[in-house]
């Protein structure tokens, strides 16, 4: 079989647009894969319904190998080469570790480039399902620069993460799934959200469910919306600035093969804040005991924002959940604080006996539960004779926030909101 495409002629696809994946090949793909890919699972929990106001279900890549689902186009794509070949790849994380994996099961060596940066842990995971790693700068596309150059230079094939029609594909059987699975539930016709950073996943997804009942939206990430400005410029844009949590989508630009499938299978794109992913982090812990990295909580936060603007359940494709145990306290912290769960407060305090004593029982009066304190005298805009207190405090949402606060005011507190959410 050709490379230059999933059906190997590089001739009509999807709904007759000329390279475009096909529902064959993502069939096709399914079979390949099989064996090695998990079925994950599909699931709906009465806790995330409540939140929603509206039927949930997630499908949980979360729960696939490597941790998302990158497995399923990197093996889609190297299963396919000859064996002989050599493999290049370039990322941070999910790719880097999709690739290592698919190569090993084929029993091909693979050469994956990493930032400088890259987390220590999915650097050892990458190793360790058996890839060579090499550190080729300070960012992505230093390290794409480097595998392609490696690429040129000695034959070996570069993967792309999503700009590929047999990784497209591949990604597609997460839709596949999702077809049978659905009917299994009775799930009537539903809106399936879909994470978009370089728009691999969406384009597969989207191709696997073209003739079904069932729409499709993308979801991205509005510090790194490159698929919605290409849209807008009907060619693939690059953004300049990237600003956001959901650094696996956060993708400065598509391809025009993506783009395309975008144009003809999706019919929206939308995009959620950080701190709307944020809050869609701690309610898939809290509600879905699931851990889930920032991008593939994106899907979950456009349904809390109120993005999704059309009746019926929603299924959140949930595409990845691999975030270091450090980063993860940061991101529940930030998304806490996003849901009007944790403030910090500067209080101005009497700086005498009892001053501390007297700031802390008002916080307790108001139910607040104080989890940090910390004292600033220098540096501080405040009156002679008192301190300014910082305080961290978690409280039960934001009603009890704004309550409390106009409480301690009233109360005669000279107190200032340091989250900036009031």
């Amino acid at each position: 079989m050709g490379h230059d495409s999933p059906s190997g002629d590089g001739t009509t696809g999807t709904g007759g647009a000329p390279g475009l994946v096909t529902f064959a090949d993502v069939e096709e793909a399914a079979g390949r894969i099989a064996g090695v890919v998990r079925r994950t699972p599909l699931t709906r929990t009465h806790g995330l319904d409540a939140v929603a106001g509206r039927p949930v279900w997630c499908k949980e890549e979360n729960r696939q190998r490597t941790g998302s689902f990158k497995i399923r186009g990197a093996l889609n794509r190297i299963a396919r080469l000859p064996p002989s070949s050599r493999v290049v790849a370039a990322s941070a994380g999910n790719h880097a570790q999709a690739v290592a994996l698919a190569a090993t099961t084929c029993g091909l060596p693979a050469v994956v480039h990493v930032p400088d940066n890259a987390s220590l842990p999915k650097v050892e995971a990458t190793r360790a399902y058996g890839a060579e790693v090499r550190f080729s700068g300070p960012t992505v596309d230093d390290c794409i620069t480097a595998a392609r150059a490696e690429a040129a230079r000695t034959g070996a094939v570069y993967v792309a993460p999503f700009d590929d029609p047999g990784v497209i594909a591949g990604q597609g059987t997460i839709g596949l799934e999702l077809l049978d699975q659905m009917a299994e539930a009775g799930v009537g016709p539903a809106t399936v959200l879909v994470p978009v950073g370089g728009g691999g996943l969406v384009s597969g997804v989207a191709a696997a469910l073209a003739d079904s009942p069932h729409r499709v939206w993308g979801v991205e990430a509005a510090g790194c919306a490159s698929m919605t400005a290409s849209l807008a410029a009907g060619r693939p844009v690059t953004v300049s600035d990237v600003a956001t949590i959901a650094d696996g989508i956060a993708v400065k630009s598509p391809s025009a093969l993506t783009l395309a499938h975008v144009e003809a299978l999706v019919e929206r794109v939308v995009t959620v804040d950080d701190e709307a992913i944020g809050r869609a982090i701690v309610v898939l812990l809290e509600r879905a005991k699931s851990v889930v990295e920032p991008s593939g909580a994106v899907p979950l936060a456009a349904v809390l924002a109120g993005v999704v603007d059309v009746d019926g359940p929603v299924v959140c494709v949930q595409s990845g959940g691999n975030v270091d145990a450090l980063l993860l306290v940061r991101l529940i912290e930030h998304g806490m604080t996003a849901s009007g769960r944790y403030l910090r407060l500067e209080v101005v305090v009497p700086d005498r006996p009892g001053g501390l004593a007297r700031a802390t029982q008002a916080l307790a009066d108001e139910g607040l539960n104080i989890v940090g304190v910390e004292h600033h005298r220098e540096g501080v805009d405040v009156a002679i004779g008192t301190v300014a207190v910082e305080f961290t405090v978690e409280t039960r949402g934001p009603d009890h926030r704004d309550r409390a606060l106009a409480a301690l005011r009233t109360a005669g507190w000279q107190v200032t909101d340091l989250t900036g959410d009031c």
